[in-house]
């Protein structure tokens, strides 16, 4: 009896950081959609309270830059320079762990959860980033 063994390929460094990205970004979609439904935070909206204080011109860009950067990054990391690709990955991915890790606390507990899946993902992109293999040049 023969065993068929699946067939595979090397996925590259950088398929792998943007599905990361990818992966980070639907997390923070479930996290907000999931975050209307905690009593009173529509109520809250409504009054003109976002995520860093009133709502304002700047606080909404501030919160749309921060929201577009990961999806940005989902195509970034396919094109861009290997070593630019490289280091933005690691200093973006290390921005949003502080991100997680500043907003959890008080949290309800889907939120937590998401966010240390975020902080996964994002130790992920770090370690992929920061072990992108080398090329031995003769």
């Amino acid at each position: 009896m023969t065993t068929a063994l699946l067939d595979d390929f090397k996925v590259h460094v950088r398929i792998k950081l943007s599905a990361l990205w990818a992966t980070l970004m639907f997390c923070y979609i479930y996290g907000d959609y999931f975050g209307l439904y905690v009593p009173g935070k529509l109520k809250g909206m409504l009054a003109g309270e976002g995520p860093f204080g009133p709502v304002s011109q700047n606080t909404l860009i501030a919160t749309s830059i921060m929201l577009a950067v990961p999806g940005i990054m989902v195509f970034l990391s396919l094109v861009l320079p290997p070593k630019l690709t490289r280091w933005l990955n690691i200093i973006l991915a290390a921005v949003y762990i502080a991100i997680m890790a500043l907003t959890m606390p008080g949290a309800w507990s889907f939120y937590i959860l998401l966010g240390a899946m975020e902080i996964a993902i994002g130790l992920l992109t770090i370690w992929y980033a920061w072990t992108w293999p080398k090329r031995a040049f003769a």
